[in-house]
């Protein structure tokens, strides 16, 4: 039996849909709106519209930006020469907030897992090698400390080997199975600072 009318119900099941938001969640979220000032609903509603239709990958790094570069590859102070690989945006943004690291980035969307019929090919590893036609003189890998992390570092390092290119891994400063978006800034600093060769 349903408890809500039709027009809730759909509400919290859309709700339901997004990443870490349960039944329970969804529904106080379905409520909040609902309670919300019809003006306020709209707002939220129209940033939403303009974000999917505005939102798209830097040309560089493949970050989310609103621009044709992101503000990191745009920014001339920062350090080209090094680029930290990172699994997605939400790492760039956690390493971002350390405010010590003043390279670029490379966003791969993703990580190779054979498990999950996820290879090379289907993250953004030509446009990395692509990148490092220019003048690059360390890549550091900022994956995670998962198998899937594991893996793609040990690719990616297998890669850029033979160009004579410095490649980097961060430091175990971060937990084996941890992502890089929930890690305190004094951890993730640390295992920038105690990247090794690989």
């Amino acid at each position: 039996m349903d408890l809500y009318s039709g027009h809730i119900n759909k509400l919290i099941d859309e709700l339901s849909g997004l990443p870490g938001i349960g039944s329970k969640s969804a529904q106080r979220l379905a409520f909040h709106l609902i309670n919300m000032p019809k003006d306020k609903v709209a707002r939220l509603a129209k940033v939403i519209i303009e974000a999917k239709e505005n939102v798209r990958y830097c040309k560089e790094c493949f970050t989310l930006t609103d621009n044709e570069l992101c503000p990191v590859c745009a920014n001339e102070k920062r350090d080209h020469s090094t680029i930290m690989v990172v699994e997605n945006t939400r790492d760039l943004a956690a390493y971002e907030k350390t405010g010590k690291y003043e390279g670029i980035y490379h966003v791969l969307h993703g990580a190779i897992s054979p498990m999950l019929g996820i290879g090379p090919g289907d993250i953004r590893l030509k446009e990395l090698i692509t990148r490092l036609e220019g003048n690059v003189s360390e890549v550091i890998i900022a994956t995670n400390s998962s198998l899937e992390g594991e893996t793609t570092a040990m690719y990616i390092s297998k890669l850029i080997k033979p160009t004579g290119i410095k490649v980097t891994r961060i430091a175990s400063g971060v937990p084996v199975g941890g992502d890089l978006e929930y890690i305190d800034e004094v951890t993730l600093l640390r295992a920038l600072e105690g990247r090794v060769e690989i």
